[in-house]
Parts: C-alpha cells; structure tokens; sequence
C-alpha cells in the first residue's frame, strides 16, 4: 500500500509534524510511504524523516536554494483553495494551489491523509477518488475560527474518514455532524520510544513545553511557579519553545521577580534530551487537543502535573497513579501539585516508573496498525465490486486475484510489492540521487558523571579502517587527534510487527507468495547494525583551551575527512555534577550547533568566579555567585570595567557569606555578595556597558564573572533579567541591566532614561 501524508511543512518543528513523522516512520516498516510537504524551508528536515519515508516538497522557500520559487509570479497571488481565515493563510499562495492540484491530479497514492484544515479542504475537493481519502484533527472542534471550522465541516463530508487524537474530540464531532457517511474516529498520536537515557530524577528542574501561545497558559505556570520558589527557592523551570508569547512571558518573569528561576529556552529538536534532564513535567494549558509532551516525559519516567482540561490529558493521565491532574486555570492548584512531587522523591518514583509502562500503548507500530485496520475497514465499506481490484491498497492480493507475477494465488491473502520497490531489491532500477551519495560520518554524544565525554561514531562507508576523531578550534590553528576505537556490532532482537487486523484470513495464515516463498509483512532486521567508533575524551587528558571546537572523522589511511552531524547528544550529567574547586576551572559542553553538527563548547581558566544570582528590583541591584581558584580577602570588590573611554570604571565592595548553595548545585567553593548601589553615569547618548569582574582582594588579580557550568552553551539566549532604574554617583540616574555575553561573562549595560 501507498501512504502519502499531506504535511504544511515538513522542515519546520511543531506538535503535527513530529506526530506525523512517527506514524509515517512505523507505517514505512510495510508500506510505501511519502510525506508531501506543501512548503520547504530548511535544507533537511529539523526533527529528521524515517530513512524509508519520502519526502516531497512543493513549494521552496529558502532564498539561496537554486530551487527557490519566491520570485514565481503565482506566489504575488494568494490561495484560491485554502479558506482565507486559516491562521496559516497567508503562506499559501496561488503557486501552493497549482502544485498541490498537480500533485494530486498525478498521485498513485492509495491512501492520502491531509493533516491541518487547509489540506483537508484541498483533499476533499480535489483529491483522487480512486484513493481513500482521511483527515485528521489535531485541534480540537472548538478551536478553530469560524470560518475554518465551517470549510472542514463541509470537507468532512466527502471524506470517507476524519481521524482525532482524543475520543472525547470525535464525539464532539459526530454530535456536531450527525447523519454524515463519513467515518468518524479517533487515534491517538503515536509516542516512540526515546534513545535518550531516562531521568534519574534527581536535577532540580521542572520542564515544559509547547509553543508559546495563549492556551497554553504559561502566564498561569510562571504565576505558579513564583509560589513554588517562595517554599523551594533551588528549583528552577525550563520552557522550551517558541512564539508570539515570548516577550509578554518574559515581563510575567520579571515582575514576579523569577529571572533566577524561569527561563525561556527556545525550541529544540530533540526534546528526548531535555526529559531526560528533568525531575517533574507540567503541562498548565487551557486546552489540549492530545498531550505529546506528556507521553514524551513519561517516556523518560518523569511525573507529569497537567492540568484537566479538554481533551486530551484525562485521557491519558490517571491521577494519582501515573501522574497528577489539577484544575485548569487555577495557579494555586497547579503549585501545590508541583510542590507535591517537588516534596516526595518518592512519589516522583512512583509516578514516574507507572508513566513508562501507561506510555507502552502509545507506541508507533500500535498506532500504525490501528490506521492499517482503519483502511481495511474503509475499502471493506466501498461497493462490493470494487473490492476485488483494490487488494493492492493494502499490500495485499485478493483471493482468486492474479498478482503481477501471472500467477492465481487462489484462497491466500499475500503481500504486493511495488515495481519500483521490488526492482530495487532486485537491483535493476537505476540507483536514486540519495542511494548514490557517500554516506557521511555522524556522532552520538555523552556526558558521564564525571563529566568526561563520550563520542561515538557512525560511517557507513569505512567498515574495515581506522578512523581518527579530529577537533578543531573554531577561532584559531589548534586541532587535536584523537584515534577512535572500533565497538562490537549490535545485534538487536528481531521483533514481530503487528499484522492487519481487520481481515480474519491474514490473521490466521502465514501466506506464501506466488514463487512459494514466504511472504514479508515486516521488514526483517538487519543480522547486525554496522561498525561504530569511540572515544571517552577526559577533561584533564588532554586539557583543551577555552573556545569552541568542531568534530570531524578523518580515515587513518587516506585522510578524507567529514565534519561529524550531531545525533543524541546527552548532557544530562552537567546538571547534577560537582566542581570541586581543585586546579583550574574546566567546564565542557558538547552540544549540536544551529546547522546540525557536533561541537564542543569548554572553559578553561586559572580562576572563576561563578554567578548564582542576580537579585534586582527597581533601586537595587546585587550580584550573588562561588569563587573558584582564588580566596576572598581583605579589599573584595566588585570591578565594572567600561568598554568605551566613554565612562569610568567603578568598583563596589564584596563580603563573603556563610549561606550554603542548595543541594545538587554544581559549584563548590568561596560564596560571595555584593551589591551595586550606584553606577557612573553615561556622558554621551546611548548605552554603555560596562564587564564585570571580582578583585578577590585588593593586592589580587581580577577574576571574570561568568555563568560557565551547566548544560547551556549561550546563556545570552536564556538568561534573561529586566532593566531597572539605579542611582548615579552623580545624583541622577540611570536604566541598568544585566546580560550575559557570547562567552557567558557577566556585563551591565546602561542608558539614561528617557
């Protein structure tokens, strides 16, 4: 059988494209299956296609592809097809209308499944009937606009199925659209099982995320997590993703005070990792149409607070037992159910431990197989007549059918392979543009608990040589060889995949094909999965200098090198380890860089001095953090020096502090405060910045302020904290705030007011 997804955009990250990439890898395990991606903005898909999934997109977006359709006259005109109160309108244009009708005018498709309103609209209207045609929701009924909901009302219509993510969505559907032929169902979005160590549940760390949009109700987590960290100040929340919410929930974390606590962090390919780190997920939305992040962190056996709200949540969570539910919009209930597991280890454990066995019914080939029965039953309801010719749609021939072979395979039900597919195991269809590339060299990353670094290392083309890992200094000549060693191949278990269900025949016979061999409903595993290399590359040997460094592979016997593509890149273990304090302060972290490949990020310095907290509030302004490397002595200061001649530098005195850093931190040392009364002010328009440092003692060497240890490679992308207004030594005053720089060192910046 032949699956075509219709996807909006392939390349792009978000809650329809991850779900779809699952379902289309576990159905490519029997079937033919291509995603058509309407558009194309990026030159490889940024949460990565099944290796037997096609990928077709329409429309190029990217400005320096020699593909690029932004000057075609069609793209000037808007859609014709797609309704104009869709929120993602205005990416379509009459050029999107013209090739997807091409597309669909063409398609040998036997099962198209459109993915969002617009292509639902578009499938019902123009595509082949001759296919079975289904749409999915992944909203919710009462959550699209009016006039969306209006045109996939009608499309539905003349759709033979239209599939939601919740149960409690389809009978919303089916009481909304009573009398209608169509098939209406629900399946839940498919939740495959992560590479990604779980969590040890020891980092405190609360993580969410989700697109930053209003249902998702943020403002109300911020809000609550400001009462969590009034009774557990050392927790800290991560939210990751993005969105038009950003800036206003970056003003909630400064007005509650929480820039120590709250950070923003972006979206992420590889949320796999980022479960991995936590110690309790929250989900706080008003609505969710499922709850992917809920099955993902459950996955990594962390306990989940969401709140109860439609549709999706109840159904997958039962409170108390493999997580906890609160009331929706309520901050004081979803604090005080974060403070439950914040509180109880144990119960962390428990929840956490029950979540990994309720996610197991949410695995890829159980879904799939729940489709792959959908369509059986949807060719079984088309006229009787039909039937016959149709077996193919299923991969399967018919009794009394002749296959393609000429042969009568009478009373058998047996699996039909594609001529393209079959001349390519045959090896006489010519070999595709990707079949023909050099494979290259990719790395999976790990952080152990002693914070050394593991690589390990995937080439296909060089199974029988040496390889040697290469780093290299981003910024200068430096480069170190390290040679890789050669693992054992892994040999996985060969596990069975679950057969169409619908037809009792298939269920009960192990079908021979028409030359009397055995018929294929699954893939065989490989006896072996290739050659792989590694490395551990310790801290001390070989010590690295500060700066970032680039990975390759380099072949020992003919020099061809290839920069190493990230894969899983672990650095669960930086959230939890100690530095010690002994020799000099050497931090490293490996990370995956904005174009897909592997780098390492590290420190290296004589002295640290290590900021913990930036308490700031209008007036007031202190700088809180552990020295490393040095003592604090008599004379302790703060330093700003200006980078400008346009200001003078100030100092302001730093006392030691007998407080304790909370449990878990990775910083042992000298703990430090001082605080920043009054600043110089500017004496030209415009800002002036001034970088931070810590004199240990007057007759000492300066020692930058930086926030170095961790997971987080940019802090100036994360670590966010407002402006406020400060005294001048002048007796004026000045806008001040902190930010953190491209090598993570502490800065102010300061401008008069306006």
């Amino acid at each position: 059988m032949k699956i075509t997804f219709l996807l909006h955009n392939a390349y792009a990250i978000g809650g329809t494209v991850r779900s779809t990439l699952n379902l289309a890898g576990a159905l490519a395990a029997r079937h033919e299956v291509e995603i058509v991606s309407v558009l194309r903005t990026a030159e490889q898909p940024l949460l990565g296609v099944h290796g037997d999934v096609r990928l077709v997109p329409l429309v190029d977006e990217r400005p320096d592809s020699a593909a690029y359709d932004g000057g075609h006259e069609l793209m000037a005109r808007p859609s014709a097809l797609v309704p104009p109160t869709e929120v993602l309108a205005h990416r379509y244009t009459a050029l999107t209308d013209a090739r997807l009708r091409a597309f669909l005018d063409t398609t040998d498709a036997d099962v198209l499944v459109a993915t969002r309103p617009a292509l639902v609209v578009v499938l019902a209207e123009h595509g082949p009937r001759h296919a079975i045609r289904i749409g999915q929701e992944h909203l919710s009924y009462d959550n699209h606009v009016p006039g969306v909901r209006a045109a996939q009302n009608e499309a539905i219509a003349r759709l033979d199925a239209f599939v939601t993510v919740s149960a409690r969505d389809a009978a919303d559907h089916r009481r909304r659209l009573p009398g209608l032929r169509t098939r209406i169902t629900d399946i839940a979005n498919a939740a495959p099982r992560p590479r990604a160590e779980p969590s040890d549940l020891r980092a405190p760390l609360v993580v969410a995320a989700g697109r930053l949009v209003p249902v998702k109700r943020y403002d109300l987590l911020v809000e609550a997590f400001a009462k969590v960290v009034a009774e557990r100040p050392e927790w800290r929340l991560r939210i990751h993703g993005q969105g038009p919410e950003r800036a206003n929930l970056l003003a909630a974390v400064a007005a509650h005070g929480l820039g120590d606590h709250v950070f923003l962090m972006g979206p992420h390919t590889t949320l796999e990792t980022e479960w991995a780190k936590a110690s309790v997920a929250v989900v706080s939305s008003a609505w969710e149409s499922f709850g992917m992040t809920i099955l993902e962190a459950m996955h990594a056996g962390v306990p989940v607070v969401a709140t109860d709200c439609p549709h999706g949540p109840g159904e997958i969570i039962t409170d108390g037992s493999d997580g906890l539910l609160v009331p929706p919009g309520d901050p004081d209930a979803l604090a005080t159910g974060l403070l439950r597991l914040i509180n109880d280890p144990g119960l962390r454990h428990v929840l956490g431990t029950a979540g990994r066995a309720t996610v197991q019914q949410y695995e890829p080939a159980t879904i799939a197989d729940r489709y792959e029965r959908l369509v059986t039953e949807l060719l079984g309801a088309r006229r009787p007549g039909l039937v016959a010719g149709m077996g193919r749609w299923l991969g399967l021939a018919v009794p009394g059918q002749v296959r393609r072979t000429g042969r009568a395979t009478p009373g058998r039900w047996t699996r039909w392979v594609a001529p393209g597919r079959a001349a390519r195991r045959a090896g006489t269809a010519p070999a595709t543009e990707t079949e023909r590339r050099p494979s290259r060299p990719s790395a999976d990353c790990r952080v152990d608990a002693r914070r050394d670094v593991q690589v390990s290392v995937d080439w296909s083309d060089t199974s029988g040589q040496d390889l040697v890992l290469v780093l290299r200094h981003r910024h200068g000549d430096d480069e170190l060889r390290v040679p890789l060693e050669r693992e054992a191949p892994h040999v996985p278990l060969k596990q069975e995949t679950p057969r169409l269900a619908a037809h009792a025949a298939l269920a009960a016979l192990k079908p021979k094909a028409a030359d009397g061999t055995r018929s294929q409903s699954v893939r065989e595993a490989p006896d072996a999965i290739g050659d792989r290399w590694t490395v551990l590359l310790s801290r001390t040997r070989p010590p690295l200098a500060e700066g970032r460094w680039d990975l390759y592979a380099e072949r020992a016997a003919d020099g061809v090198r290839h920069r190493l593509r990230a894969g899983l890149v672990e650095q669960r273990s930086l959230l939890t380890s100690e530095f010690t304090g002994a020799g000099p302060v050497a931090w490293w972290i490996p990370y995956t860089t904005k174009d897909g490949y592997l780098a390492l990020r590290t420190f290296r310095r004589e002295a640290h001095a290590e900021v913990t907290a930036l308490p700031v509030g209008e007036g007031s302004s202190a700088v809180e953090g552990v020295l490393h490397g040095a003592e604090l002595g008599a004379g302790a200061a703060l330093m700003g020096v200006a980078r400008s001649g346009e200001a003078a530098d100030f100092e302001a005195p730093v006392e030691a502090t007998g407080r304790h850093l909370p449990d878990g931190h990775p910083s042992r040392g000298h703990l430090f405060h001082g605080r920043l009364p009054s600043l110089p002010g500017p004496t030209a328009p415009g800002k002036v910045i001034w970088d931070l440092f810590l004199r240990p003692a007057s007759d000492a060497e300066p020692v930058r302020l930086g926030r170095l240890f961790g997971d987080i490679v940019d802090r100036k992308d994360t670590d966010k904290y407002p402006e406020v207004t400060l005294p001048t030594t002048s007796g004026g005053s000045v806008r001040a705030r902190y930010f953190f720089t491209v090598t993570n060192d502490l800065a102010v910046s300061v401008s008069r007011p306006e």
